[in-house]
Parts: structure tokens; sequence; C-alpha cells
């Protein structure tokens, strides 16, 4: 998938006060979150009620104890936060739409407050705690080579360590022959069905196709597995493109697959073109999130107006998408066959599959009456 990441400018630096001193330091956030403006010094005396007041309010826990402890602090707030009532709207049952909107605004809450708990990174990446693990590997990956000392939150810091064991241990994805190593930032291929949907759909072609908005590259990988002899994957995410590089490299396919910065579309035409796009229209809080939400679907739309351009006589696009977001009120079916009709495109076939994550069967999950009916389709385009 298409993405963008945004991070904190590197001069960007979080200021407070310790020991009677005027100290500050680099300010990292992948979210792109600002510094937060009020700081103070936490250690292991700290009580998890006294943190989570300061969270909640805005102000940055610096923390100086045991790692462990502030791990364990993390989770004492987060249950906290998940204990406090929420208010209760009288009238009519909400809309999907409301019960959407409620779910982002309680997560991007959730997600601001527990960023309170920040740590130190030294000019190497290693946290001068006690009990700290080595995250340097995982700090490089994400953030590129060490230069200077650093703030950055807790939260952040153990996504980064997951991260790193992802890419690390790989995704078995079984239509490429082998693991797929997801980058920070990159969506990881764990949902099979829409990689199932491309691996199992005749082709039109064996000569060429395009993949737009590779991320992973894991579509241009099965692609080539199924036997396309070439295959041009293009991003825009300088991440997703070394990503696609790496993964392709490991599983031995650079000779058919070529990788390139594009914003979507690479030049020429191709008897097949194939988009995994994000699904829901809304903005991204996250790095990660980047491959999720389409704000206005801005991919979507760029993919289905350039398509007819790009496709040679008698060529397909395979559109990948989820009609989630559809289910939620964000975007409705009509719509969709508006932009693929006024993009001189018309629907040759559909083949649908259902999710099988679990989220999908998870009844306490906020949005479970819309995950519950989601389809993935691959939708077969052709110029009208």
């Amino acid at each position: 998938m298409q993405s963008k990441n945004t991070p904190i400018d590197a001069n960007t630096r979080l200021h407070w006060e310790e020991h009677g001193e005027s100290l500050s330091a680099r300010w990292r956030s992948e979210s792109g979150n600002q510094p937060p403006k009020r700081v103070v010094i936490g250690d292991d005396q700290m009580t998890a009620d006294h943190a989570f007041h300061l969270a909640s309010e805005g102000t940055a826990i610096l923390w100086r104890g045991d790692f462990q402890n502030a791990r364990q602090l993390l989770l004492a707030v987060a249950r906290r936060i998940e204990k406090k009532p929420r208010k209760k709207k009288e009238g009519a049952p909400a809309s999907p739409l409301d019960v959407f909107n409620l779910h982002r605004l309680s997560q991007s809450q959730r997600a601001r407050t527990l960023a309170m708990i920040v740590l130190p990174l030294d000019a190497q990446y290693a946290i001068p705690l006690r009990r700290a693990p080595d995250v340097r590997e995982a700090c490089e990956e994400a953030y590129g080579p060490a230069d200077e000392a650093s703030v950055v939150s807790l939260r952040e810091v153990l996504g980064l360590v997951g991260a790193h064991e992802w890419r690390k241990n790989g995704v078995e994805v079984r239509a490429t022959g082998g693991k797929i190593h997801p980058y920070y930032g990159v969506f990881s291929p764990v949902r099979g069905e829409y990689v199932d949907l491309v691996a199992n759909q005749p082709l039109p072609s064996m000569s060429l196709a395009f993949d737009v908005g590779t991320g992973t590259g894991v579509l241009a990988a099965v692609l080539a597995r199924r036997g396309v002899e070439r295959v041009i994957a293009t991003d825009v995410d300088p991440r997703a493109l070394d990503c696609a590089r790496e993964n392709i490299q490991r599983l031995g396919l650079s000779k058919q697959i070529g990788v390139i910065e594009a914003n979507l579309f690479p030049e020429g035409r191709a008897p097949l073109i194939v988009c995994n796009p994000p699904w829901l229209p809304a903005r991204p809080s996250s790095a990660i999130e980047h491959a999720i939400y389409d704000p206005d679907s801005r991919m979507l739309r760029g993919f289905l107006d350039g398509l007819s351009a790009h496709l040679t006589p008698g060529g397909e696009g395979w559109l990948i998408l989820s009609d989630f977001s559809e289910h939620l009120g964000l975007r409705t079916r009509a719509q969709l066959q508006e932009w693929i009709d006024a993009a001189g495109l018309k629907v040759d076939g559909r083949i649908d599959v259902k999710p099988h994550h679990p989220r999908a069967a998870d009844k306490t999950d906020p949005l479970y009456a819309a995950r519950s009916k989601e389809v993935t389709s691959l939708w077969r385009l052709v110029t009208a």
C-alpha cells in the first residue's frame, strides 16, 4: 500500500527543568505529535494515579527510574483510561459513522495520554535507565543512523521493538514462496485474504504488470511467483521502497521485479495493473495508519482516474478493496461506482472473500457491527 510518513522535524526539541537547570533534547515522534509543553521528572516513587492525572492533563513524565517499572506504569495508566466512564448521549441510537468517529476520538485521546510517559535516548540510541533493553537496532531501523541524544515516548519505543521483531522474523506468505519482512511504518501482510485474491484470479497476461503502492512488495512477489515476466512496483514512501526491495531480493525475484519511486503509476502501459489502496477515507494519526486511512479517498480516486491511460488495449486493472468503509458510512457503493464510471472504466467482474482476522469475530470490538459484515473484493476493471 502507498504511504507517506510525516515524523517530527529534526530541529524540534523538548525543553524541561531538572536539578535547577534548563535542559533540552531532540524530540522524536513518528506520529507527528508536538513536544509536550509541560514536563516533570518521574521515577519509581511515582504512583499510577499521579501519573494518570499528569498524563491526562498533557504533562509529560520524563522517566529516570527503572525501565521495567516504567512499562508497568504505562500498563497501569492504560487500565485507568479503560475504566474512565464515558458520557452517554441521550436520544436515538448512534449511527455506524457516529460509533466510528467516537471510537477514533477515544483511540486518539488514549494514544495522546499514553504518549506522555517519555524516555531519554543517548546519542547511540541506548536507554540510560536500569534494566533497559537494547533498542539500538530497532531505533536505527526506524530513525536512521544515530546522531544526538533525544527523547521519545515509551509507547513509541515499544512499538519500534515490536516492529523490529516483525522485521527480523518475517511473515509467512505462502503465495510468495517465502516470508515478507515488514519495516516499521509499512503495513504487514497479516490479512491474507487480499493476497489470496491476487494469487487465485486468472491473469490477463504473463508479460507485464504494475503494482501501484507496493508497500512491502507482497503483491508484486505474488505476481512474479505466478509467472508474470516483469513486474514494476511503485511507492512514494522511502521506507516502503527499501522494504519492498529487500523483500524482493530475499525472495530471489530481483530479475523479475523492479521497484521505483513514483506517485501511483510508472511510465507506460501494462496489461495488468494491481492496486490495494488504503481502505478507509479518513485522516491517519500515526505512521502505520497511512496504509489504512486515505483522506478523501485520494489514492483510490487517483488510481481510478489514471488507470485507463496506463492500461494496454484489453488490459485489466485489479482494485483490491474492503467494503468496511461502506458499513461505517464513510463511503457508499454508489460513490465508488460513480468514480469508476467517471474514470471511463467498467466492472468486468468481481470476486469477494470474507475476512478471517480475529477482530471480525470479536463481539467486544466497538466496530463489530461493521466488521462482521465486511467483504474484501477484487474488482476487475477495464476501459469502457
